[in-house]
């Protein structure tokens, strides 16, 4: 998919962003950066892009008094959340000495979302302390949340900060730059 068909995806992860925002400040600098990019996209290339993604089924329209409004599908904000996942290790660039964890205890019935869950937070580099526990050095609790949330499993994870951990040495030799 090219650039602008992804810049399109995330952009419109935004608004879901901008829907886990818990306070007005974070809410308004969600709706500054996606209105600034937005106003960057060429007009033909927007057109012909949601028209592709629409195709694909990555967004749906939906129609109410002469305005249209562009929404994500499940589908959709999968492909979206995997494009801003694969920027989490982009991240790494200066750690700021915290780890971020990632616990859980999910029920047989969700099987499928919390195996999916640990898929994907082994596919972003994080590494697992024990079953349900993951732990890596990026700041990404805004990915993280709406991970959880596109599985629906926000009451069964928690995400910490942690100043400390006790095999510290260990987990910075996995991750080199955290030297």
């Amino acid at each position: 998919m090219n650039k602008t068909k992804e810049k399109i995806l995330l952009l419109l992860l935004g608004g879901v962003a901008f829907g886990y925002s818990y306070t007005p400040g974070m809410q308004w600098r969600v709706i500054k950066a996606v209105s600034r990019e937005w106003k960057k996209l060429d007009k033909k290339e927007l057109r012909e892009g949601i028209n592709y993604l629409y195709r694909l089924n990555f967004v749906g329209k939906k129609e109410n008094n002469n305005f249209t409004s562009i929404l994500l599908t499940k589908k959709g904000k999968l492909m979206a959340l995997n494009y801003k996942l694969g920027n989490i290790k982009n991240k790494s660039a200066k750690w700021d000495g915290k780890w971020r964890m990632v616990a859980f205890d999910v029920p047989e019935r969700y099987t499928n979302g919390r195996n999916a869950l640990r898929s994907k937070l082994k596919e972003i580099g994080f590494r697992e302390l024990q079953k349900s526990v993951f732990v890596a050095p990026y700041d990404c609790k805004e990915e993280i949340e709406m991970l959880v949330n596109l599985f629906d499993l926000g009451k069964y994870v928690r995400f910490g900060v942690l100043d400390f951990i006790d095999n510290e040495k260990y987990l910075k030799r996995i991750f080199t730059f955290c030297n």
